[in-house]
């Protein structure tokens, strides 16, 4: 498929895409989708070399385990064309939007899976881009698959999620809509009916959906959701789940290396900071993948990376390889748990420098023995996190930020603490927080 000859929008959104350039303040922007964030060593060089030949050499890595080519020029018809030639295009150009599958980025490596969801990812993944239906779907519906891997993201809302267990020997998918997999099923189906769960789900959305209802939560504001499992039943057994529940890890798996299920390979994972790469890190990466692994990479929802079946006595020297191209690969460095939106000196509607401002709240809490989860927002969109982190700062002018911490009794950001703060005085009263008694 070559690239299309006008650059207009394929659809009225103001979504990225790989065919669809969206204008920003520092340039165009491309997104790339990768099927469960994978991506080969050949493919990411092609990325990296469309970034430093077509744009201005920002690659970013997204918080659905995309990727990202920020500052791109006039010549958008060749970098489209380098990407497709690579084999990171849709099917057919209609269906790039609706590739909105997430999986765990340890899909059929982790140690704790129940099942491998690539083989179902793959079949919805075919049906979504084959059947022109489905192309009318929102750029943002989105579906999650887990395989019950302890390496998962499971606070990012999806409109369907669908979660691997296992009732009474038999492996089965709990699903819910328009939630998490930590949320209450909504019910269950058979492992062979998880396709079919797929397809019932969307045509009902599409059937009952008026166009501006361009998500699941739109439709269970009007529709009982109890009404939409009875019309599912009648196209696929659907099961109540009264005694499961998706348990959550907090642990931070996806830095550093970490044995997978086959004995003798692990896999390293590693930060960009503030999820950023430029060419010569995404080469360099795709490098190491080569030599000691299978020459595959895979991003994360966490705006990192994993390098994939590397053999347990090669994991050092490709942290320290890691390292020397300047990846963060240990939980214990505050940038690690940065998250930071483009901020002002790319996005036009940033009210703070939002990148600049997270290394410096990163350094002054490593100072303080501090590695938090923090988020940095220039506007109240919310782009860079698509869940709620345990603390936001929310831009209202230059380096000046309204505090948040997650509270699950309120909607957004949580509570708002105190306004208008400085960065310095953020890490105070971050210091002094996770000294106190009561938080502890």
């Amino acid at each position: 498929m070559s690239a299309p000859k006008t650059f207009n929008p394929l659809r009225p959104t103001a979504c990225p895409g790989l065919l669809r350039i969206v204008r920003a303040l520092d340039g165009g922007i491309c997104r790339i989708k990768l099927t469960g964030g994978a991506i080969s060593a050949r493919q990411a060089v092609a990325v990296a070399q469309a970034a430093e030949r077509y744009a201005g050499g920002v690659i970013e890595a997204t918080n659905r385990a995309n990727l990202q080519i920020r500052g791109i020029g006039s010549e958008q018809s060749a970098l489209i064309d380098s990407l497709l030639a690579a084999g990171l295009g849709p099917r057919n150009a209609a269906s790039d939007d609706v590739r909105n599958l997430m999986l765990s980025p340890a899909a059929g490596l982790d140690r704790q899976m129940l099942i491998d969801t690539r083989p179902l990812a793959e079949r919805i993944l075919a049906t979504l881009q084959g059947d022109d239906r489905f192309h009318d779907l929102s750029a943002k519906f989105a579906v999650q698959l887990d395989g019950g891997e302890a390496l998962n993201m499971l606070e990012h809302p999806h409109d369907l999620w669908l979660s691997a267990f296992v009732r009474e020997g038999e492996l089965r998918l709990a699903f819910g809509l328009a939630g998490c997999p930590t949320d209450t099923p909504a019910g269950s189906v058979a492992l062979e009916d998880g396709h079919g769960l797929v397809v019932a789900v969307l045509e009902l959305f599409l059937k009952l959906a008026r166009p501006e209802q361009t998500r699941m939560r739109h439709l269970l504001a009007e529709y009982a959701l109890e009404n939409l499992l009875a019309r599912l039943a009648e196209r696929v057994p659907v099961q109540a789940v009264t005694d499961w529940r998706r348990a959550s890890d907090s642990s931070v798996l996806h830095i550093g290396a970490h044995p997978q299920k086959k004995a003798g390979v692990a896999y390293v994972g590693a930060v960009p900071p503030l999820g950023r790469l430029d060419p010569a890190k995404l080469q360099g990466a795709a490098q190491l993948a080569a030599i000691y692994g299978d020459g595959n990479l895979r991003f994360t929802p966490w705006q990192s990376l994993l390098l994939p079946n590397i053999p347990v006595e090669h994991c050092a020297q490709v942290i320290r390889g890691l390292e020397q191209l300047g990846l963060l690969c240990h939980a214990d460095q505050a940038l690690t748990r940065m998250i930071a939106c483009t901020g002002s000196n790319g996005c036009g509607k940033s009210l703070a420098e939002t990148k600049g401002d997270a290394v410096q709240l990163a350094a002054l809490l490593q100072r303080q023995g501090h590695a938090l989860s923090v988020h940095l927002s220039g506007c109240p969109r919310s782009c860079a996190a698509a869940h709620t982190a345990p603390a936001t700062l929310l831009a209202v002018a230059p380096g000046h930020y309204d505090l948040y911490f997650r509270d699950a009794s309120q909607a957004g950001f949580g509570t708002l603490h105190a306004r208008n703060l400085t960065i310095e005085a953020v890490a105070a009263l971050l210091d002094a927080r996770s000294r106190s008694p009561l938080d502890a």
